[in-house]
């Protein structure tokens, strides 16, 4: 009876320990993500922060050269697209200016019929509660708000730049606790993942900007309204895949379709096309499947981890779903970590630079 009790106490301590752990892990899935996020990003910059090590330029300099390329792309894209984009948001609110007010809200929606009225109606009705509620809450949750995003952006890239350097630090910690026989395959999978990781951001950024881009100039051509707002979307979209593209070729027949039926077949004709070329030639070339999953797993990934952890985790659908791939295909399948091909993307990796040394 006394083995028997002390058996069901330790099997309760171990369920209690379990569930617990469950629900930390679950009240600490924005750090987590966070964290994860890192990590990807330290995946995407190692390739370029090695090559410059190599060429005598120090790990930090290499981060902090990486981090002021990013910002630098970012001033561009405002100084360039920003004041562009503004001005067809406010031709297609119909006014002068942006409204900011009840009263400027009241006015447009004099001037317009249809959904736009009716979006502006709905404007004009919670800027009418604003004003009648205290003015000071919203602006301290929205300055809340902000600060949180800062730290988010701030702890997320200092995580990356810490990773690149303690990376091989924690794989040492992490096999000197495996049986030797067992360090190569686990330190194979590792790098294997990470290298998946790198070529999926690298290769999404590359994609983005190359999308938009196309589909930018393209809606421009054939005379679509609006055609800067709609290509960027349909570049920032690429990241959710499969229904992104959908959305993309959707919102660009609706907006052609205001103006005649020829330009919203136009509109997804081009869509159509650069959709073609990605798959076919882009993809293929220059991704080659960096993440090695079907499109039916990047689906089902996809909103499995919108639906369990929110629409910020979409993000993440495609590394997690890499990852457990990879891990599967060694685990279950036995396949040999070390033989397996990864593109590069933007960068060659340490080997193929030895070689062409």
């Amino acid at each position: 009876m006394q083995e028997t009790a002390r058996r069901a106490f330790v099997a309760t301590l171990v369920v209690l320990a379990v569930v617990l752990s469950a629900l930390a892990l679950w009240k600490l899935k924005a750090i987590l993500g966070l964290l994860f996020l890192a990590f990807i990003i330290a995946a995407a910059m190692r390739p370029g922060v090695e090559g410059l090590a190599r060429r005598r330029i120090p790990r930090a300099a290499g981060v902090l050269l990486h981090y002021a390329v990013l910002v630098g792309l970012v001033a561009l894209f405002l100084w360039l697209v920003v004041p562009r984009a503004l001005d067809q948001v406010q031709q297609a609110l119909g006014t002068n200016g942006v409204p900011t007010s009840a009263q400027d809200f009241k006015r447009a929606a004099k001037h317009t019929t249809g959904i736009r009225h009716k979006v502006l109606v709905s404007l004009q009705h919670r800027l009418e509660r604003l004003n009648s509620a205290s003015v000071l809450s919203p602006a301290i949750d929205v300055t809340l708000k902000v600060f949180e995003a800062l730290v988010g952006v701030f702890f997320t890239f200092a995580a990356a730049a810490y990773w690149i350097f303690e990376r091989d630090r924690a794989i040492g910690l992490v096999l000197s606790l495996l049986p030797r026989r067992k360090r190569k395959v686990v330190r194979d999978t590792w790098d294997l993942i990470d290298l998946k990781l790198g070529a999926f951001v690298r290769g999404e950024f590359l994609l983005i900007t190359l999308v938009a881009t196309a589909l930018s100039l393209a809606f421009w051509a054939i005379g679509l309204p609006y055609w800067l707002l709609v290509g960027i979307f349909a570049g920032i979209v690429e990241i959710v895949p499969v229904v992104g593209p959908l959305a993309a070729g959707t919102v660009a027949v609706a907006i052609g379709a205001t103006v005649s039926w020829h330009t919203a077949i136009l509109a997804g004709v081009a869509v159509l096309v650069v959709r073609l070329l990605e798959d076919y030639i882009v993809i293929p070339r220059v991704l080659g499947h960096a993440v090695g999953i079907s499109p039916l797993l990047v689906l089902i990934s996809v909103t499995s981890v919108t639906v369990l952890f929110g629409g910020f985790a979409i993000l993440f659908a495609v590394p997690i779903a890499a990852v457990v791939a990879t891990l599967v295909d060694v685990i279950v399948r036995g396949r040999d970590p070390a033989e397996e091909e990864v593109p590069t993307v933007l960068f060659g990796t340490a080997k193929e630079s030895e070689v062409a040394g």
